[in-house]
């Protein structure tokens, strides 16, 4: 039971003759005579009855009808959405962890508006790694931190370093950092040194979720971007040393293919701001 067969059928049935059906379809009498009789053997019921010199449908007939209408519909409603459809987009994002609540979703909403059919995929890492994997071809555009003298990337966003967590200053720090080759890991623990003050380093974090449990836990002081306190207490005590302010930008994979051009990462750029 092919699809032309039950639009014929339709066509016949609408106009009350195969031959009022062949002309409307561009087709010869005979053509849909023997279309009509193979789709009765498919279905293996009539589906017409003569009365007198005009063809009726029966009662198989007048149920096929309301199901080839649905057919019909639906064979060529899915054609036309997968004809129109646009390929989608795979676009591979690195952002380091601890930007996820201010930096991803305004700039998942852009993207999205950028690329309208987009299939998206996050890896969270830190900044090295994010270049690492984006010399080799594994990630399209990452969201990395930059010195601010640095003209790396295009800027998305400013931010500071603050100490986070509760400290008592007559007692040794234990502190939780991020891995070393991040920018607070390498600024709280030679200024800590050069301060001479005692301190031990209790765990170098992966990501910022363990890093904000060990500080909630009152487990250790932790060093991070202002933007990822999220709830912190932000210690002021002026006798810890100072840590450096940093830019968030954004770069682009120069390994083919990338579906990110230059002039999308641009447009991106200006259109970007962080969530509060």
């Amino acid at each position: 039971m092919d699809i032309e067969s039950l639009r014929s059928f339709i066509a016949c049935v609408e106009n009350d003759s195969f031959t009022r059906a062949a002309n409307q379809l561009h087709r010869t009498q005979s053509a849909i005579s023997m279309q009509m009789k193979k789709l009765q053997e498919d279905i293996g019921k009539p589906l017409f009855e003569k009365s007198g010199r005009k063809m009726h449908l029966t009662q198989d007939g007048h149920t096929l009808m309301r199901y080839a209408k649905q057919l019909v519909r639906l064979h060529d409603d899915t054609l036309t959405h997968m004809r129109q459809s646009e390929r989608a987009t795979l676009l591979r994002l690195g952002c380091p962890d601890d930007y996820a609540d201010t930096i991803l979703p305004s700039l998942i909403t852009l993207l999205h508006q950028h690329w309208q059919n987009l299939e998206l995929d996050i890896h969270c890492m830190s900044s090295n790694r994010i270049k690492d994997a984006l010399d080799q071809g594994e990630l399209d555009l990452g969201v990395i931190t930059r010195s601010p003298d640095s003209e790396e990337g295009l800027f998305l966003y400013h931010d500071q370093g603050v100490w986070v967590g509760t400290w008592h200053p007559e007692t040794p720090i234990s502190l939780a950092v991020f891995q070393r080759d991040c920018r607070f890991h390498q600024a709280a623990i030679e200024g800590l040194m050069k301060q001479e003050r005692p301190f031990k380093v209790i765990a170098n974090c992966q990501n910022a979720s363990a890093l904000r449990a060990l500080v909630k836990a009152e487990l250790a002081i932790g060093a991070l971007a202002r933007s990822s306190v999220e709830g912190l207490n932000i210690l002021s005590d002026q006798d810890l040393p100072p840590l450096p302010s940093i830019d968030v930008v954004l770069i682009r994979s120069n390994t083919p293919p990338n579906p990110v051009k230059e002039t999308d990462l641009k447009q991106i750029s200006r259109g970007f701001h962080p969530t509060d």
